[in-house]
Formats: C-alpha cells, sequence, structure tokens
C-alpha cells in the first residue's frame, strides 16, 4: 500500500549574493505562481515563525540526505510534527542540546508543489528573536523544495527544470552534506 503522506523532501540548494538578489527575487515574480500577491515574506527563528508569535510551534525531523548519481535533487526523509511552546524544554529533557541558533528573513514563492526560498540567514546573539543578530555571509541561501509522499521521484526532474530557469542568477545543485563535513 502506498502512503499518501508527504513525507519525502526533494531539494535544491544554491546562493545569491545581496548584490544580485533583487534580480532573482523579480524572475521569481514572473516566474511563480503567487504573481499578483507577491512573494510571501517570512522571519522565522528555527521553530517558530517570529512575524506571527501566536502562531503553533513546529519541530521538524530531517533524515540523512540521499545523494544517489541519477537523481537530480538530493531526497530525505522529512516529518512535520506541530507542538507547543514547551518543546526546548521537553527536547532538553530529553538529552537534546542546542549547538547554534539561527533566524531566517526571506521570501517564499510557489510554483505548483514547488516551494522556492530566498533567505538571509542571521546568526543569533543572545536567546530572544527580537535581540541584536549578525549576518552570517553576504549571500541569501535560496532552496528549492517540494514535499511528497514516497515513489514521487518524477517531481525531482521538474525542480530540475525549473532551477534551470534561475540560471545564471542562481545555480541550484544537490549538496553533498557528508562530503562538506570532511572538508572542515
Amino acid at each position: 500500500m502506498d502512503s499518501i503522506v508527504p513525507n519525502q523532501e526533494y531539494l535544491l540548494q544554491g546562493s545569491v549574493m545581496d548584490s544580485a538578489v533583487e534580480v532573482l527575487l523579480h524572475r521569481l515574480r514572473g516566474l511563480c505562481d503567487n504573481v499578483d500577491s507577491g512573494p510571501e515574506t517570512f522571519h522565522d527563528h528555527e521553530m517558530r515563525a517570529v512575524d506571527y508569535p501566536e502562531m503553533p510551534w513546529q519541530l521538524r525531523y530531517i533524515g540523512q540526505p540521499e545523494v544517489a548519481t541519477k537523481r537530480p535533487t538530493i531526497v530525505r526523509s522529512s516529518l512535520d510534527i506541530g507542538t507547543s511552546s514547551t518543546v526546548v524544554e521537553f527536547l532538553t529533557d530529553l538529552g537534546c542540546r542546542m549547538d547554534f541558533e539561527y533566524a531566517a528573513r526571506g521570501y517564499m514563492f510557489r510554483k505548483g508543489r514547488m516551494k522556492i526560498t530566498v533567505a538571509k540567514i542571521f546568526k543569533m546573539l543572545h536567546n530572544k528573536p527580537t535581540d541584536p543578530v549578525e549576518t552570517i555571509s553576504q549571500s541569501y541561501l535560496v532552496e528549492l523544495s517540494v514535499l511528497a509522499p514516497c515513489g514521487q521521484d518524477a517531481i525531482a526532474e521538474d525542480m530540475r527544470s525549473f532551477s534551470e530557469q534561475l540560471r545564471p542568477l542562481v545555480q541550484l545543485e544537490k549538496v553533498d552534506f557528508n562530503r562538506l563535513h570532511h572538508l572542515t
């Protein structure tokens, strides 16, 4: 029996310099579905939306990425869980610890089932999202992702085709995190 629960994330990533982000946003406005209303903005502090503090918190489990050579995207298991605001205390009680903390601010576009985010990543200097933050780099993280049930590998080819339309502004590709880890 096939699952209809979207538990696989197909992902391509890239970056664009601050100086070129407006051109990329203009291109995305023309290519994506929310052309009339413009992109949705977001300001997230890891597990919650800073812009909407009354919204429920969310915990996302992300599995090990599968970087198959024949597949045009990374595929990883993904499970989203709505939680209460006490999730941090719960995870601490389980023995988890926080290695780093970040905030992301940017734009989200939709093209069918595809979600495209263009986000500036900030290092949190203190514990509160209203406290000062430090820019991590002079570029924006660009992600193209789709959450889908297992076996929907055709979406990976659609993502590759869409990413070609964003070149040369941004080159979205599979990032092999294991290889990056060994470089440091």
